[in-house]
């Protein structure tokens, strides 16, 4: 398809999404909302453009990577989200850098980027609108891991307060997270992935409480490069968040093959782009709980995929012994699953604190009942009031301290194909979709935070 046929039918297609969040904002005026975009722009160190000869780059022609990351910024700027989260940002290139800083600067945002470790070429930009936001504080994650990977915390609160609440003592802050989570590559990764979203969470807490701060939004946005089956979508459903797209279209955790947003360089269409919100009336888990619960997941996943029923799983795990699963056969159990044993794995003293967890009696073994209910049938996704999350009325309770909220009025994903799951063969902006999402603030009570 030449360029100007594709520009024109990509401008049709973009005016019909930006129709949908513009129609929400309108449908809204009397309470203002604020739009949330996450795009990985695929960097030009990666963008293949011969198949015959993977090495051939993009990068390599400036021409063609300049032109591609201008589109970009029109559609960007076209749609003026309040929130802008990128991936695979090439913070490498100055010119490419300079470029987005004098467009979205010209534009009313303010940026922070931030590389990945060892100089690995890409990273984050994480943009918003100066006119909606007061930056309040900023901080980057270095997760130090196999990945080189890091993450971007934002603290802001709105700039323009809703008008009804004004005058009261109601907070008005977010916090917001970009990142880009590792590709796995192969199993024993993914425990690297289910890794980095608990060092985001861990810092994401102590930063609340270093900072002494009640609760608050959050949204977690990025490419979390896995699907709604795999274990880190699990593992945020466990600690309270919903993705948004999944929240305004109605889709439920089960509905994992509705929409799709990557194509990845083997061909894959998935879904793995998520805007995340954690609203904080959400009753929540003890985190390290909920990370027991994840991992006890991955290891039932992995014996089910080697076809091992719950007594066979139990008679694995005993070894030798009668009646009963020692620490001793519990941490050969995990090596042999590649859960511990190399460099991605579990350390030392997280197997311990799962022992501890599984052992609820503490006499040093399990048997099977605690095997059942620790190990093999321990439930990681908390369905208490998720389908109301993202969802609820402007309510109050005098009794409990009030906060601000937000209500998911509406997503798009760009191209609009990726919506009914199909990935668009003339898309060439980049190998992932765009998501926006609208969102309105409501007052709500805050939570306890755990539970």
């Amino acid at each position: 398809m030449g360029t100007a046929r594709w520009a024109k039918r990509m401008g049709r297609i973009s005016r019909i999404g930006s129709f949908a969040i513009a129609s929400s904002i309108k449908e809204n005026q009397q309470q203002p909302c604020i739009t949330c975009t996450t795009f990985n722009i695929l960097a030009p160190i990666y963008k293949r453009i011969n198949d015959e000869d993977p090495s051939c780059r993009e990068s390599d022609y400036r021409t063609y990577w300049l032109a591609r990351n201008h589109r970009i910024l029109d559609w960007l700027l076209y749609e003026r989200s309040s929130i802008i989260c990128l991936q695979e940002f090439w913070v490498g290139n100055e010119e490419l850098v300079n470029l987005y800083e004098k467009r979205l600067g010209d534009a009313g945002y303010v940026s922070f980027k931030l590389g990945r470790t060892n100089n690995r070429g890409d990273g984050l930009l994480i943009a918003v609108q100066k006119e909606y936001f007061n930056i309040l504080n900023y901080k980057e994650l270095h997760f130090n891991d196999c990945g080189d990977r890091v993450a971007q915390l934002l603290h802001v609160e709105l700039a323009f307060p809703v008008s009804q609440w004004r005058n009261s003592d109601i907070r008005q802050e977010i916090l917001i997270v970009n990142t880009h989570l590792l590709f796995p590559h192969d199993s024993t990764l993914s425990l690297v992935r289910l890794h980095q979203v608990y060092k985001i969470l861990q810092y994401v807490e102590s930063y609340q409480n270093d900072f002494q701060l009640k609760p608050m939004p959050i949204m977690l946005c990025g490419d979390w490069n896995g699907s709604k089956r795999g274990h880190v979508y699990k593992f945020l459903r466990s600690q309270g968040f919903v993705s948004s797209y999944d929240t305004a279209h109605h889709y439920t955790d089960a509905d994992a093959d509705k929409w799709v947003s990557h194509r990845n360089h083997r061909g894959n269409i998935c879904a793995v782009d998520f805007i995340w919100l954690l609203n904080p009336d959400k009753y929540r888990k003890l985190l390290k709980a909920s990370w027991s619960e994840a991992v006890f997941g991955m290891f039932k996943y992995l014996l089910r995929r080697a076809s091992l029923t719950e007594s066979d799983a139990f008679a694995f795990l005993k070894g030798d012994n009668e009646d009963c699963i020692t620490y001793s056969c519990f941490c050969e159990a995990l090596r042999q699953l590649s859960l511990t044993g190399h460099c991605h794995g579990l350390s030392d003293e997280e197997v311990k604190d799962l022992w501890v967890i599984a052992d609820v009696d503490g006499n040093g073994v399990l048997d099977y009942k605690e095997f059942l209910h620790q190990i093999w049938n321990s439930t990681v996704t908390d369905q208490k009031d998720d389908s109301k999350n993202g969802e609820q009325e402007d309510c109050s309770n005098d009794a409990q301290e009030q906060t601000i909220g937000f209500s998911v009025k509406n997503a798009v994903l760009f191209p609009p194909e990726v919506e009914k799951g199909r990935w668009p063969e003339d898309y060439s902006l980049s190998d992932h979709a765009r998501l926006t999402v609208v969102f309105s603030p409501i007052r709500m009570p805050c939570s306890q935070m755990i539970c």
